[in-house]
């Protein structure tokens, strides 16, 4: 007789296992199994993540291990780190130490944004520097879209808030630069998880990698958080007309009005809707030239000469315009009205 799989949630991964959490605890109370993956997964393409519901056969309850038989569809991805089933994106970034890049921070929400999924900006370290720098980067991510919290793990200033936050049903997940101070403040949270905290590198102001691997911890009734590992440079979408939509200044300004060519990408041209003077303009250019540098690598790499939709001119890509909107040649017209005239 065949026994039922047992369904979890993968709440940690370690190297090529993963920790399940099961839905109700087997023989002896065991409520957690470290599990391997089924070869039948791998060899169709599927991946484990931390957040992924699934399901485990081939339990041995005496050394609390099983083997994850089958994977559930998954309602969000955040690919990098990758946590799947999120319904809550933070971004921590530190206001000091390490100092606070904005470009840095541009592609970590638009990382966060490419999820479908809220997205909750954090300043961490706010005791570092003076009160007002910190009032002025609040005000500057509100002008961004973000009405972003303000946290000090040393203080605890701000902790209260995103508790709130974080009690939430679903998955949240805390992502940024190495060094922030994400595992700090979840130690400030749940002060029973004594996770490992490291300082920031003196000489080159980045963080030092203390968390090694993605893991989930419960805040409340259904409510979970995920520590993640520090990076320090956020991948960009693949599709250049895709990044504007990870802008909500952009996608406000979009809202309003329409840019005068559909395909349009916001580099200032005559007609767009989103204009130059927005304060973030210099860093979507910077992130839209790095992602049609990319996509161009990978075309040249396909055999393809060219973007779709797009053309090479006065050194920078731009939209190919629509041949419906050409306007023909004067000469041409008259020679058309002459032949029917006659």
């Amino acid at each position: 007789m065949a026994v039922e799989a047992l369904p979890g949630l993968v709440v940690a991964m370690v190297a090529n296992f993963c920790w399940v959490a099961l839905d109700q605890a087997g023989p002896g109370g065991v409520e957690r199994l470290l599990c391997t993956r089924r070869t039948r997964l791998g060899k169709s393409g599927q991946t484990i993540c931390v957040g992924d519901r699934v399901r485990v056969d081939g339990v041995d309850w005496a050394q609390a291990r099983g083997a994850v038989a089958v994977l559930e569809p998954r309602q969000s991805l955040l690919n990098r780190p990758a946590v799947a089933n999120v319904s809550l994106v933070v971004v921590v970034v530190a206001l000091a130490e390490p100092t606070l890049d904005p470009l840095q921070l541009t592609r970590f929400l638009i990382t966060a944004e490419s999820t479908g999924q809220p997205v909750l900006l954090v300043f961490s370290k706010a005791d570092c520097p003076p009160m007002a720098e910190v009032e002025a980067w609040r005000n500057r991510a509100a002008g961004w879209g973000y009405p972003a919290l303000v946290i000090s793990s040393q203080s605890g200033m701000g902790l209260g808030a995103l508790r709130e936050r974080l009690a939430e049903p679903g998955i949240a997940v805390l992502c940024g630069p190495s060094g922030v101070g994400k595992s700090s403040l979840l130690n400030g949270l749940l002060p029973e998880l004594t996770l490992r905290v490291g300082a920031v590198s003196g000489r080159l102001q980045r963080g030092r990698h203390t968390t090694r691997h993605v893991e989930l911890f419960s805040m409340a009734s259904e409510a979970l958080v995920a520590d993640t590992p520090g990076f320090n440079r956020p991948q960009l979408p693949t599709d250049p007309a895709a990044l504007s939509g990870f802008f909500p200044e952009l996608r406000h300004f979009l809202s309003q009005g329409s840019c005068r060519f559909s395909n349009c990408l916001h580099q200032g041209d005559p007609g767009c809707a989103a204009g130059t003077t927005w304060d973030r303009y210099d860093l979507y250019t910077q992130c839209l030239a790095d992602v049609i540098a990319e996509a161009e690598r990978q075309s040249r790499a396909s055999g393809r000469p060219e973007l779709p939709g797009l053309r090479q001119r006065g050194g920078r890509l731009e939209p190919r315009l629509d041949p419906s909107l050409r306007q023909g040649s004067r000469k041409r017209q008259r020679q058309e009205e002459m032949s029917e005239d006659s």
